[in-house]
């Protein structure tokens, strides 16, 4: 008899501490969760807080980028009197690379999809610009080929620079 009621009291203990523990774990559990989802959202806001700065100079970076590679900036900008077609190129080409390199860490900041069309255009941009100089005659100017740009750009059904600036305006507006 001794040892039934051994077990029998050694069965109550353990169901009685099995019970609070199990109620103590999930209180604390649940207060832990609380705990960590408040400073889990405190975080966020912290890096929100830090990050949309970072994010508008990217934009307003990625603006300025699109409106110097677009030829009719670039080649105002760019021209010099007597300038053959290939002069005008190479500068052109130096320029645009350049712009690029410069900005280049600024896809950290900016949606996949702005970045991809800013690529597209820097590409669009090399593109328009050596199919117009194969176009031309050898020794052709720089005027020739920029009137020649301006043809094909008024050629095209949307403007790519519009179209980026666009894109980038939009995702500021979800930003």
């Amino acid at each position: 008899m001794d040892i039934s009621v051994f077990f029998f009291d050694l069965l109550k203990y353990t169901l009685a501490g099995l019970f609070v523990f199990f109620t103590a774990y999930f209180v604390l559990k649940s207060h832990f969760d609380t705990y960590y989802n408040l400073k889990a959202l405190d975080y966020k806001i912290l890096v929100a807080k830090d990050m949309l700065p970072l994010k508008l100079q990217a934009y307003e970076r990625m603006t300025l980028f699109v409106e110097r590679i677009n030829p009719s900036n670039l080649m105002l900008r760019l021209h010099q009197p007597g300038m053959t077609a290939k002069e005008m190129q190479s500068l052109v080409l130096t320029e645009v690379k350049a712009e690029f390199q410069h900005n280049i860490s600024q896809q950290l900041y900016i949606s996949a999809d702005a970045w991809n069309i800013i690529k597209r255009v820097k590409d669009d941009t090399i593109g328009l610009l050596n199919q117009a100089v194969g176009n031309l005659n050898p020794d052709a100017s720089a005027v020739e080929l920029s009137k020649l740009i301006f043809v094909k750009l008024d050629e095209l059904e949307e403007n790519p620079y519009d179209l980026a600036l666009l894109v980038m305006r939009n995702d500021l507006q979800d930003l």
